[in-house]
């Protein structure tokens, strides 16, 4: 049973309108999740090779969120990452990754150019709930993100 210290009746309201809005702040600056994962199209040119991930406010013109793995050498998904609260509604992302290929050369952990280290953008917009995206391997479809990782 909850008891309630007796106040002046106007400075009861006061008080509860006073916590009801301090919370508000709290609760609307709490972010949404971001699942992002690779489906088995990258297993085989890309298996056991390292990758690098970052979430891009485009807002913001910021990186605010990175994390580092390995493709996996033999079955779906070849990569997951979880990014807890990161994202914020009313704002423009985009997922920057890449894949140390070296395909013809490059150095091993550093983002080389795209024809060297496979990277790719995923924008993501509308932001009003978690999300869940996975992507297909589309050499086709890269575009230069290394500047995200310096």
């Amino acid at each position: 049973m909850a008891h309630m210290i007796s106040f002046a009746r106007g400075a009861s309201c006061t008080l509860t309108a006073a916590l009801l809005l301090a919370a508000g702040p709290v609760l609307a600056s709490e972010g949404h999740d971001l699942t992002f994962s690779g489906d088995g199209t990258f297993v085989a040119p890309h298996g056991g090779q390292a990758i690098q991930v970052a979430l891009y406010d485009v807002t913001a013109g910021e990186v605010v969120a990175t994390d580092v793995g390995t493709v996996s050498a033999d079955e779906p998904p070849a990569f997951s990452f979880t990014f807890t609260g990161a994202l914020k509604e009313d704002r423009l992302y985009d997922v920057h990754y890449w894949i140390d290929s070296n395909f013809g050369g490059g150095s091993e952990g550093s983002c080389d150019p795209v024809n060297v280290d496979h990277q790719w953008r995923v924008a993501l917009t509308d932001i009003s709930e978690s999300l869940t995206v996975e992507v297909i391997h589309d050499p086709a479809e890269q575009a230069p993100v290394c500047t995200s990782f310096e």
